[in-house]
């Protein structure tokens, strides 16, 4: 009986599957958790609003901490996304849909992590990292609407929610319905999901300013 012998095309997708499964567990790892950790010897997740953003890590553990987890939240979102852009998307068994795929993996890595028991942030670092390369100009129009948003009402997750709803109406406006659109609407979904409770402590005015 001869032995069963891969086809090129079942390893291609052994080979995404696999690279799926990576960028997950990249997205996983939890650094606001680990830095607050290591710095303070205090779990943020029983601290402060037990979540594991850099906007808690800064109340718990301090500034520079919390711009060393943000840079980290971005770039495990940002890697898995260059990566793929610039080493293997040229390969002809790659479905479009694919790089779309990557970018979620890691943000629901970040979001629903498995080192945290499927907890996590609410993945808008991360979800600006995954996407920067794939629409440049709705990240960055939408982080000025954060900065705006954030300065005129002093709410963090309000500029957060506006940014999130801010990607998909941007690149609507700019390149029509596609692709992205879509991944940018499923973010803002996730997003607008995981802030829940600020959007009910805003429409109560129970929620602290930054």
């Amino acid at each position: 009986m001869k032995p069963y012998v891969f086809s090129l095309n079942e390893m291609n997708i052994t080979i995404q599957i696999v690279y799926i499964l990576l960028t997950y567990l990249l997205g996983a790892i939890p650094f606001g958790y680990i830095l607050t950790l290591y710095f303070t010897g205090k779990n943020i997740m029983e601290t402060g609003s037990g979540n594991i953003g850099s906007t808690n890590v800064k109340k718990v553990a301090g500034k520079n901490i919390a711009i060393m987890a943000q840079l980290l939240d971005i770039l495990k979102g940002f890697l898995p996304v260059a990566v793929y852009l610039y080493f293997l998307r040229n390969e002809k068994e790659m479905a479009e849909y694919y790089l779309y795929l990557v970018a979620l993996a890691t943000i629901l890595g970040h979001d629903f992590s498995v080192f945290l028991k499927f907890k996590g942030g609410k993945g808008v670092n991360t979800t600006l990292g995954a996407s920067v390369l794939i629409a440049p100009y709705s990240v960055f129009i939408s982080v000025a609407i954060y900065f705006i948003v954030k300065w005129r009402f002093k709410y963090v997750s309000l500029g957060a929610i506006t940014l999130g709803i801010a990607l998909p109406l941007v690149e609507l406006i700019i390149h029509g319905l596609s692709l992205t659109f879509y991944y940018l609407l499923v973010c803002t979904i996730i997003i607008i999901f995981l802030h829940r409770t600020n959007i009910k402590r805003l429409i109560n005015k129970q929620e602290l300013s930054s």
